[in-house]
C-alpha cells in the first residue's frame, strides 16, 4: 500500500478516516494523498467574469488555509502527507486521482444516509463506491484500533465474483486479517438448494484458488435479505470489518436495482472494504 486516497470535506468523519488513514500508512510507509473537492458550480469555475474567477481563487485560498489547521495532527507525524485540492465537484472523478497516482487504497467517512435521502441523493460515499476502481474503505466511527483481525467478505460465488475475492483474499492478507467467507441464502437472491450451494461453492473456490483449502472458511446463513444475513453474520463472529464486490451500477440501472455494497456501506457501523467487480 504505496498510496492511499484520503477524501475529505474537514467534516468529523473526514477525520475519521484520515486518522484510519494514518493507522495503516503507519504500517505500511504509506503516502497519504489527502484530497479535498471544492465541488464549484460550472459557472465559477468557466466563466470568464472577474468576479467568478476571483470568487474561484477565494475558495481554492479558503481550503488551504483550512488544510494547515486539519493536517496538523499528531498521529500524522513521520507519514508523507501530500495535500490536493480539486475543482471537481462530481465524486466520481475521485477515482480518477486514484489512477493518477496509482493508488491501491481509498479510506472514506462515512455518516449513511436513510429514507428518502437514501433514494434520491445518496451519499458522497456512495458515490465514490460505486464508480472506484480501486478498493474503498468506508469508516462511521472515530477509530480507537484498526487492527482488523476477523473480516468477512460477503460472495455469491459466481464467475465475476472470482477477480474481487482474489483481491480482497490479497489485501486482507496484507492487513493481518482471517478471511471468513459467507453466502447468504435468501428469497431475494434466489434461493438455493443445499447441493446447489455445495456445488457453486466447489467449483468458485476450484476457478479461484485451483484447490479447496479454502473450503474451511466458507459459512452458508439463512436470512430475509442478503444485506441482513451479512451484517448479522458479521456480528456473530465478532468481525472487524465487512468486505462485499461492487457492481458499481449506474444511472438508471442503480436506481432500479440497487446495490447491496452500497446499502451495507450505508447501514454497517463496522468498516467496510468494497472491491470492484
Amino acid at each position: 500500500m504505496e498510496k492511499i486516497i484520503v477524501p475529505i470535506d474537514f467534516s468529523e468523519h473526514s477525520e475519521f478516516a484520515l486518522e484510519a488513514a494514518a493507522s495503516l500508512a503507519q504500517k505500511f510507509g504509506s503516502e497519504l494523498i489527502v484530497l479535498h473537492m471544492l465541488e464549484l458550480s460550472n459557472a465559477i469555475i468557466s466563466s470568464a467574469s472577474d468576479t467568478l474567477s476571483q470568487e474561484a481563487v477565494f475558495y481554492l485560498k479558503l481550503a488551504e488555509q483550512k488544510f494547515e489547521g486539519f493536517l496538523d495532527k499528531p498521529y500524522l507525524e513521520n507519514i508523507k502527507v501530500t495535500p490536493i485540492v480539486k475543482h471537481f465537484k462530481v465524486w466520481s472523478e475521485v477515482n480518477d486521482v486514484a489512477k493518477e497516482h496509482n493508488a491501491s487504497l481509498i479510506i472514506m467517512g462515512s455518516q449513511g444516509a436513510s429514507g428518502i435521502k437514501e433514494v434520491l441523493v445518496g451519499s458522497n460515499t456512495e458515490k465514490v463506491v460505486r464508480h472506484s476502481d480501486v478498493p474503498v474503505l468506508v469508516i462511521k466511527h472515530n477509530p480507537i484500533l484498526l487492527d482488523f483481525e476477523n473480516a468477512v467478505f460477503a460472495c455469491d460465488f459466481s464467475e465475476e465474483a472470482v477477480a474481487p475475492y482474489l483481491n480482497a483474499k490479497a489485501t486482507l492478507d496484507k492487513l493481518g486479517a482471517k478471511l471468513h467467507l459467507v453466502y447468504v441464502n435468501s428469497p431475494d437472491g434466489n434461493f438455493k438448494s443445499s447441493s446447489e450451494i455445495d456445488k457453486k461453492v466447489a467449483d468458485f473456490l476450484k476457478k479461484a484458488d485451483g484447490n479447496l483449502d479454502s473450503l474451511n472458511t466458507v459459512n452458508v446463513v439463512s436470512d430475509y435479505s442478503i444485506e441482513k444475513g451479512i451484517l448479522n453474520f458479521a456480528n456473530v463472529i465478532g468481525a472487524d470489518l465487512i468486505a462485499v464486490a461492487t457492481h458499481g451500477r449506474k444511472g438508471l440501472s442503480h436506481f432500479f436495482e440497487g446495490s447491496v455494497s452500497e446499502d451495507i456501506a450505508n447501514h454497517s457501523t463496522l468498516p467496510v472494504m468494497t472491491f470492484k467487480i
